[in-house]
């Protein structure tokens, strides 16, 4: 099997986890706390960061991006090669969806439902530009630490203080993104509001990148 292949495998299982526990505990939070908008979200929030803190600890000795920003940042720090970028970007998205698909039958949800959620306006699209930003700086300034293996702590504690802090609980990940128009429910997001999402991610990710090469000026190390 080769390095790609088994880059590419741990990318598509990661996200469709990491997803499938967006959305899946989404969905419990807004049936044990229905109505309890601030709770839904603390549940949310917890689940998030934790499986973040799992996936990364396990899968990381193969490939634990999970986002295509973080791969498409690799990629331009000439730390990952352009073809297996690509690749990687397109299992994250397929895997993403999967995970969201999944999260829908395990609470007896139909696969697919379009989500309805509107979100939008400039306060929205500036957060999730300072969302991505952070992930990416907390990333690789993690990894150029002395104790890299902290990435996953660091990446874990900060999407779930994210979703507080952000006025758009910080999607940062345009995987996610587009995976959580599969299912109208707490997670879900309409696909009119995905572009922006998207645009505001890539923004983001462009000025971390900026900066990452103004603070950590020696090679990237990669996340795989």
């Amino acid at each position: 099997m080769t390095a790609l292949v088994r880059r590419a495998a741990a990318e598509g299982i990661g996200t469709a986890f990491l997803v499938a526990a967006v959305v899946g505990s989404g969905i419990m939070a807004s049936r044990l706390s229905p109505g309890d908008v601030g709770l839904q979200l603390l549940q949310n929030s917890i689940a998030t960061g934790a499986v973040l803190v799992a996936l990364i600890l396990a899968l990381r000795p193969v490939s634990a991006a999970f986002n295509p920003v973080v791969t498409l940042v690799e990629w331009a720090l000439r730390a990952l090669p352009g073809r297996d970028a690509a690749v990687l970007v397109a299992v994250q998205v397929v895997g993403g969806c999967v995970g969201a698909v999944v999260a829908n039958l395990m609470f007896d949800l139909p696969a697919v439902s379009v989500a309805a959620t509107a979100r939008t306006g400039s306060g929205t699209w500036l957060a999730e530009v300072v969302a991505t930003l952070g992930l990416v700086l907390v990333v690789f300034g993690s990894l150029r630490s002395s104790r890299p293996e902290t990435v996953a702590f660091a990446v874990g504690g900060y999407i779930a203080a994210a979703y507080w802090f952000t006025s758009s609980t910080s999607f940062a990940n345009p995987a996610v993104t587009v995976a959580r128009t599969l299912s109208d429910t707490f997670a879900g997001i309409a696909p009119a509001s995905v572009p922006m999402f998207l645009l505001a991610q890539l923004v983001g990710g462009a000025l971390a990148l900026g900066l990452v090469r103004l603070l950590l000026p020696t090679p990237t190390e990669v996340i795989a």
